[in-house]
């Protein structure tokens, strides 16, 4: 039996309905993905399905005593407690009803969430927090666990964990993401919300593109010649009727049929169409960093320690790290809003900065939307063209009513775009975007990245967003831990990559070592009581000469590295370098233990 099932489910708020005679049922270990773009409808239909809104027409059946959890998009205000309180949900009344059961649940979640169960929940990162209110939904042991945005706030770390929790967990699972990779790695089955329908397709992400890349161009020409028919239609009842009654009247009535069908029609919301304004070239060196260090207070830990990178004109730098880690500070040290409290950092000349904020604080709540576009004007300048900025929204999907609403009353998504309208009409050869995927659709996400990439200036960009990193990014710069702060070549599989095959080296070389130092213990014995052949004694005569060879290839391999120069290169020699280092280390620790084993 089906977990819950919808039958010819409609609902809506007053305009069109967001739900139109829908079905669907979802079954057990299914892990389903509900896509459509901003506003389609896919937050009501969880609330719907989870029974928080009641369809105005048709059923949902649920199975008997099947629990359902829902995560939803923004952490709860007023949660207040330790950790163990906020996930029991119950200020700790499993103890009065004996239920241990659900205590062994608590203990058991707590312990393979790695949550601390005595923190205060206030104090906890954006991720920590939505870690617990994870482990809170999946007390109650549900049968469907339904997240709304899953990703939003979490950092790559903790993205990672949710991935492999979740494929482990084995309930069913109905997600809404706008993370492609997450998507990818997680659904067995895509549903999608378009103008009031759903539609499956069980087949993974890309393969789903490019099916609906052939749907909508299909469904483009049945509309033309539709459209075309209707026309051809119009122009001979304006004729006058002049063939036989019957036949007149049977085509009239089909006239009307298509008028009335013509109309009921919804069109597919259109594209955005996003365009940076760039300002004249910046100079070609944009920041210089040299032993770069900050931190807060005297006796603090250090956010950014021995920091040394070149960053050019044309180069698009992805910023990761834990969340804490310090991003957005570093990001504030680049363009000097912060001093470093070790080394330098310099500015190039004729910088034309716009600084996109996740926290949207540049946004006042009480203004229109089309006012906080155009500072209250009637018109935007757009690359020397003057546009009304109703028309100009209407390119970021606002339509004109939309346009004059209160920015309150704006989605997360919508604020998203909205603030992205606005930065663009600023001219600028650097441009700063701190975590600015959140809430966006995959779609805009798509015209966004292509924006981005054709873009001809410098670009900073925090996301954690791992599709986004590969598409857009030349490099990286990866916090890694107590301050250190390490620039990779290419985007996120690029920077996996060469972490991959630099533990390998290390890993390779510390068995190499271990052998060798196993062997060299193994034959101690026997070596002490003799002495050496003709051999060894030439071995032990050529060791310093080795040695030294070894730790000249050593040096300079080190000079390279510590150069940010070199890691303009191919990736694939910065990759070979820091692999010959490592098998450099594990030689000379064998070369040393040989030396000693026949002194």
């Amino acid at each position: 039996m089906a977990i819950v099932s919808l039958l010819d489910v409609s609902l809506s708020f007053g305009g069109a309905p967001l739900l139109d005679r829908v079905n669907l049922q979802i079954d057990r270990g299914e892990r389903v993905c509900l896509v459509g773009r901003n506003g389609a409808g896919k937050s009501t239909l969880m609330k719907v399905i989870n029974g928080e809104l009641n369809p105005d027409v048709g059923q949902v059946f649920r199975q008997q005593g099947a629990v359902f959890s829902t995560l939803r998009q923004e952490v709860p205000a007023g949660l207040t407690g330790s950790v163990r309180t906020v996930v029991e949900g119950t200020g700790g009344a499993y103890e009065e009803h004996n239920d241990w059961e659900r205590h062994d649940r608590v203990e058991r979640l707590l312990e393979q969430m790695g949550l601390p169960p005595e923190h205060e929940f206030a104090a906890l990162s954006a991720g920590q927090k939505r870690r617990v209110l994870l482990a809170r939904g999946l007390v109650e042991d549900p049968q469907l666990l339904l997240l709304d945005e899953p990703t939003n706030h979490l950092d790559l770390e903790s993205i990672q964990w949710l991935e492999e929790f979740l494929l482990e967990w084995g309930g069913a699972l109905l997600f809404v993401t706008h993370d492609r990779t997450f998507l990818r790695k997680l659904s067995t089955r895509i549903i999608e919300i378009d103008r009031g329908q759903l539609v499956g397709w069980a087949c993974d992400y890309d393969t789903f593109l490019v099916r609906k890349e052939a749907v909508l161009e299909a469904e483009e020409v049945e509309r033309a010649q539709f459209d075309k028919k209707l026309a051809q239609e119009e122009v001979w009842i304006r004729r006058g009727v002049k063939a036989q009654r019957s036949r007149a009247n049977n085509r009239i009535h089909a006239l009307e049929k298509m008028r009335a069908e013509r109309a009921a029609r919804r069109d597919r919301t259109g594209k955005a169409t996003m365009t940076a304004q760039e300002a004249d070239r910046s100079g070609f060196k944009v920041i210089e960093c040299k032993n770069a260090g900050f931190r807060y207070a005297d006796d603090g830990r250090w956010i950014v320690r021995d920091l040394s990178v070149r960053i050019e004109r044309g180069d698009k730098i992805g910023i990761v790290g834990q969340n804490g880690a310090g991003k957005t500070t570093l990001l504030r040290l680049l363009l000097g809003q912060l001093a470093p409290k070790t080394g330098t950092i310099e500015q190039g000349t004729r910088l034309e900065v716009v600084y996109f904020d996740q926290l949207r604080a540049q946004l006042d709540e009480t203004m229109r939307v089309q006012d906080a576009v155009a500072d209250g004007n009637a018109t935007v300048t757009i690359n020397g063209r003057t546009r009304h900025v109703i028309s100009y929204l209407e390119d970021f999907l606002f339509l004109p009513d939309r346009a004059r609403t209160p920015i309150r009353a704006l989605s997360g998504g919508e604020r998203n775009r909205l603030l992205l309208a606005r930065l663009f009409t600023k001219p600028c050869n650097v441009l700063v975007l701190d975590e600015p995927t959140n809430d966006l659709d995959a779609e805009t996400l798509e015209l966004l990245e292509d924006l981005l990439v054709e873009f001809g200036g410098t670009l900073l960009l925090v996301s954690h967003d791992r599709a986004f990193l590969n598409e857009v990014c030349t490099s990286l710069l990866v916090f890694e831990g107590e301050g250190k702060v390490s620039e990779y070549l290419g985007g996120y599989d690029d920077w996996q990559k060469e972490k991959a095959a630099k533990a390998a080296a290390v890993a390779a070389a510390e068995e190499r070592a271990k052998r060798a130092a196993k062997e060299a213990s193994a034959s101690t014995a026997e070596k002490k009581t003799r002495k050496l052949s003709n051999k060894e004694r030439a071995e032990l005569d050529a060791l310093p000469k080795t040695i030294e060879k070894l730790e000249t290839e050593q040096a300079t391999l080190t000079a390279k590295l510590a150069d940010p120069l070199f890691f303009k290169k191919p990736a694939t020699e910065v990759t070979q370098a820091t692999v010959r280092l490592h098998e450099i280390e594990a030689l000379l620790a064998a070369a040393y233990a040989r030396w000693a084993e026949l002194e």
